[in-house]
């Protein structure tokens, strides 16, 4: 039987603001004690992880002199290199500090919004000299609470021009990065912009360097609007556009609750972990949660272990549901073979269709055998198939 052992190859990577996390919530103070970088960096090597990944001001305090800067950053810099974890995903806080209050692109305030483009364009170096090849760009304070305050055309073209000018100062600078846009829908704003993977998308197209622009789906992100996970990478995966993933549990539409992978829907975590190894997504397998209030630090590497535990376990059982032979026959009866068929054949018209000798009353009482096929895939899920 495997014993789900994660291994450098899984590419399992975890935020450092993940385990680092001190148990602070609206209603509570920290309950934890702080976690250096360097000691994050060491404990996830031990655990199996591939990769670890940083806010700026997750590794320096916001507004530090760069002596400061290099002072934190060197322990971080020596774990990394005694361990060999890579920094796969770099990204930048501009939702902590007070002057982020009304975001850091969209901010109404001229000055804060040249500010953070400055902000992300000095951490954008600081990704390329540790290697991140993707740097993630979450608009938590991008949005609004009532609707005169927020000129969302205005705004959106605001967001354009930040994304434009970083764009090209990565271009001018040689940097293999590119920028993954994470969407979630509200919390902390009441709303916020480029709320589901389909804004962020549309939003895509209209970028002077569409190209170097995608997408960092989160399991929980999606799930507070009722929005399938898997469906949503695959779609990411269609366009192209699929650059980076964060995994973590949610029960349904309400806040983000950052639950550890599969602790949440289990249902959505097995077709999730489905389509990411079966879909073509190459990229970091990375861990966005918090780890309880309720857990003293021992907890919190339990929890970071389970991730990867349940990432591997729904992993076995996805590729077992697909090698199954029933489930293949029952593929076949429920016609998903068909749907990899064009719908016209080369050389074939409308008026092809119209010849035709089609009985839709006859086609109409066929069943489409699907119940059989969910049945077989939460058997797989349940572990009593075979």
């Amino acid at each position: 039987m495997t014993n789900f052992v994660p291994t450098r190859e899984d590419k399992f990577s975890f935020g450092l603001w993940t385990v680092g996390w001190q148990g602070v919530d609206v209603f509570g103070g920290a309950v934890r004690p702080p976690l250096s970088p360097a000691e994050a960096v060491h404990k996830l090597a031990e655990l199996g992880a591939y990769g670890i990944t940083f806010h700026d001001n997750d590794v320096f305090p916001f507004g530090c002199t760069p002596a400061e800067r290099d002072q934190h950053l060197t322990p971080f810099r020596r774990a990394l290199e005694e361990t060999g974890l890579a920094v796969p995903m770099v990204t930048t806080n501009l939702f902590s500090h007070p002057v982020f209050r009304d975001g850091g692109f969209t901010n109404n305030d001229r000055d804060v919004r040249r500010f953070a483009i400055r902000k992300v364009a000095d951490n954008l170096d600081l990704a390329a000299e540790l290697g991140a090849r993707t740097f993630v760009a979450w608009g938590g304070r991008e949005g609004a609470e009532s609707g005169a305050a927020k000129d969302v055309r205005t705004a959106l073209d605001r967001y354009k021009e930040a994304f434009d000018v970083l764009g090209s100062y990565a271009i001018e600078q040689g940097y293999d990065i590119r920028f993954a846009i994470e969407p979630k829908p509200n919390e902390p704003r009441g709303d916020i912009l480029l709320p589901s993977i389909g804004h962020a998308l549309a939003f895509i197209n209209e970028l002077e360097h569409a190209e170097l622009v995608g997408l960092n789906p989160e399991v929980g992100h999606e799930e507070m609007a009722s929005l399938n996970y898997a469906h949503g990478l695959a779609q990411a995966l269609w366009h192209g556009k699929l650059f980076h993933i964060d995994l973590n549990g949610q029960h349904g539409p309400r806040y983000d609750q950052d639950l550890r992978f599969g602790a949440g829907n289990a249902r959505g975590a097995f077709w999730t972990v489905d389509t990411v190894e079966n879909g073509g997504y190459d990229g970091p397998r990375h861990f966005d949660f918090k780890p309880p209030r309720t857990e003293d630090m021992a907890g919190v590497w339990e929890s970071a272990k389970a991730c990867m535990r349940n990432y591997l376990i729904l992993r076995e059982k996805s590729r077992a549901f697909r090698a199954d032979p029933e489930v293949q026959q029952a593929l076949r009866d429920a016609r998903v073979d068909q749907l990899a068929q064009p719908t016209l054949s080369q050389g074939e018209t409308i008026a092809t269709l119209r010849a035709e000798d089609f009985d839709p009353e006859e086609a109409g009482r066929r069943g489409m055998a699907f119940e059989r096929l969910d049945q077989l895939a939460l058997e797989h899920l349940y572990g009593v198939a075979g």
